[in-house]
């Protein structure tokens, strides 16, 4: 009964310190949403054990080396950790869905799921996070662009008119931003999907 009052943070911070009992705690109270989760996107029991078992041992790597500083958000970490390896274990069984490179695909697409559960609404923060920040990357009048259209919902022909560049010049900028955006997200491996 007491196990249940110790918050996820003081079991990770006790992990940390070597207490081997505080990871099976954590284990032991979060399988079933974790698990649950793996087994609604892979609907395979043996698949969902196995990456149920390598997201667990990304944590203890991660903890391990020390790498862990998201205080209190235990569960959003290790949910994301195993939503990557659903995706990873995708990936090398080419079941994930292919974007062309025609321009057809928004980046910005994965953003506008509206009926969201728990899970979904953290990969979805996540999610936005991760492209305000390879936004944040780009040369300025890309990054202007960019931002015009996708947040503020402006036509190519208004961000023609408050930039001063010819249509073609905006067209372009926002063509050579989700260049570089596609450049980024390869480089470092990121995953924008939900």
């Amino acid at each position: 009964m007491q196990k249940e009052l110790i918050t996820d943070a003081v079991l990770v911070s006790n992990y940390i310190k070597g207490n081997e009992q505080a990871l099976e705690t954590l284990i032991i109270r979060h399988k079933q949403k974790i698990y649950g989760f793996i087994y609604s996107k892979v609907y395979d029991r043996d698949v969902a054990e196995d990456i149920f078992q390598d997201t667990f041992i990304k944590v203890i790597n991660t903890l391990k080396l020390g790498n862990y500083n998201e205080e209190g958000k235990f569960i959003p970490w290790v949910m994301r950790i195993s939503h990557n390896l659903v995706i990873d274990y995708f990936r090398k069984n080419n079941r994930m869905p292919k974007f062309d490179n025609s321009g057809s695909f928004s980046i910005f697409s994965v953003l506008s799921d509206s009926t969201l559960n728990a899970e979904k609404q953290i990969i979805k923060d996540q999610v936005e996070t991760d492209v305000r920040r390879l936004i944040d990357e780009l040369p300025e009048d890309q990054k202007e662009v960019i931002l015009m259209r996708m947040y503020n919902d402006m036509s190519f022909k208004e961000i023609s008119d408050k930039t001063g560049v010819s249509i073609n010049t905006a067209l372009g900028r926002m063509r050579y931003a989700l260049i570089n955006m596609r450049k980024i997200i390869e480089k470092n491996n990121i995953v924008l999907t939900n």
